[in-house]
């Protein structure tokens, strides 16, 4: 029997060169919290800790999750502020795409607070980290009421933060999902989560960092002979004889002089008068398209000679520090897998090795926790407890009713108290 050698399909190159990228992807700071040894490789701040202030780390996989091993950090305190940061060997993002990606599950079902991260350059005092110490770059989620339920992308140019132009809504379930910033030397950006693209374009379009390339002509002038009317009157429509003889008002037909109305004392009688249905308020000609409308002027756009091209917009010359800085009303943030790395598809593949492997486990694991607190939440319900007290209040009170009756007639006492020991 012959055997047809076959050559490695297409398929199979595309994965072999996938894999090789993979394994050449430089990665500049991965952080998975699978050891006790993380609060080595973290600083937690001290900064709002004279106020009292400050929150606390936990290091758990949480009240649900997919895997009860692997853990991340949560805060654990209502009403502070947290700051806690980690640093890497310093590295320039110039000619390398930057990809910044993390974790976040809120178990407190967020009503205020922030989960997003930083990244930050040059040299900070850890201790001290806060608010006020200046970032690079802030990305994640941001929830707050009603109105906030978005992405945060803050990028720091010349020493100013710009926020995205654009709105990119957060997730806001209990549930843990991850959240991709990728940015390109060619000053391209994405932002995905749950491995989802949300969000793509330029940083010379989604954030203000360098005035307009373009502007409206400061100079130019509306020619007057520039016809911005849609609408004319129309010039044969022509006013209806008599129209302005129509009075607004007139004498109410039905209204009736009351019996008791008395001349020599009341004055003459008038009827009341009611508007008038024939009264069309005043004339006006009917309205047709006009023939020499040229549009909506707008003035001519030039180039703007404030504009200097920066060929390295996007690049951060000295990232060194990653951290972790929120207020939080309540308390329940989980933050794990942070990631910063050279390669789009490392970071997918971290994220389907983690959060991918685990999600429908943990959804299945919210969902048996959220049967048990409305379990609870029934059985602990004062409604249904204050109904069966009033119940028993009634049946005492019949009880009472019968044993006065006992007095004069013994035997239907008797039969009601059979009645009441049946009930």
């Amino acid at each position: 029997m012959a055997f047809r050698r076959r050559n490695p399909s297409a398929f199979s190159l595309l994965i072999l060169l996938s894999l090789f990228a993979i394994s050449s992807a430089k990665v500049f700071f991965e952080e998975r919290f699978d050891d006790d040894g993380w609060e080595s490789r973290w600083v937690k701040s001290d900064w709002k800790k004279d106020e009292n202030m400050a929150g606390e780390w936990n290091f758990t996989s949480g009240k649900w999750n997919g895997d009860a091993n692997n853990k991340g950090i949560q805060t654990s305190e209502d009403y502070r502020f947290y700051a806690i940061s980690a640093e890497y060997p310093e590295f320039s993002n110039k000619d390398k795409t930057l990809v910044f990606q993390f974790s976040v599950k809120h178990e407190q079902k967020l009503d205020c607070g922030g989960g997003y991260m930083k990244l930050l350059s040059g040299e900070i005092d850890q201790k001290k980290f806060g608010g006020d110490t200046p970032y690079s770059i802030m990305f994640g989620p941001d929830i707050c009421g009603y109105s906030t339920k978005k992405v945060h992308a803050i990028l720091t140019y010349n020493g100013t933060n710009h926020l995205i132009k654009k709105d990119v809504p957060c997730e806001t379930d209990q549930l843990t999902h991850v959240y991709t910033f990728i940015l390109r030397p060619d000053a391209t950006y994405s932002i995905l989560i749950d491995n989802e693209e949300k969000q793509k374009g330029s940083l010379y379009e989604h954030w203000d960092l360098l005035p307009p390339k373009k502007i409206k002509d400061p100079e130019a002038k509306k020619p007057e002979d520039w016809d911005d009317k849609e609408y004319i009157a129309d010039p044969e429509d022509k006013k209806p004889d008599g129209y302005d003889d129509i009075p607004k008002e007139i004498p109410d037909a039905d209204a009736k002089k009351p019996e008791d109305w008395d001349d020599e004392e009341d004055g003459e009688w008038t009827s009341p008068t009611i508007p008038n249905p024939e009264y069309k308020g005043p004339w006006e000609a009917k309205k047709i398209k006009n023939p020499n409308y040229k549009g909506k002027w707008k003035a001519p756009m030039i180039d703007n000679p404030d504009f200097k091209d920066d060929p390295e917009l996007y690049v951060f010359p000295s990232l060194r520090y990653v951290g972790i800085e929120l207020w939080q009303v309540k308390s329940g943030t989980l933050v794990d897998n942070v990631l910063i790395c050279d390669d789009p598809e490392y970071a997918k593949q971290l994220a389907e090795e983690t959060w991918a492997k685990q999600k429908d486990a943990e959804k299945a694991a919210f969902e048996e926790a959220e049967k048990k607190r409305e379990e609870e939440e029934t059985k602990e319900d004062p409604v249904e407890s204050d109904a069966d007290d009033d119940e028993d209040n009634a049946e005492d009170s019949d009880h009472d009713d019968d044993s006065a009756d006992a007095k004069t007639e013994p035997e239907a006492d008797s039969k009601d108290e059979d009645k009441h020991d049946e009930l």
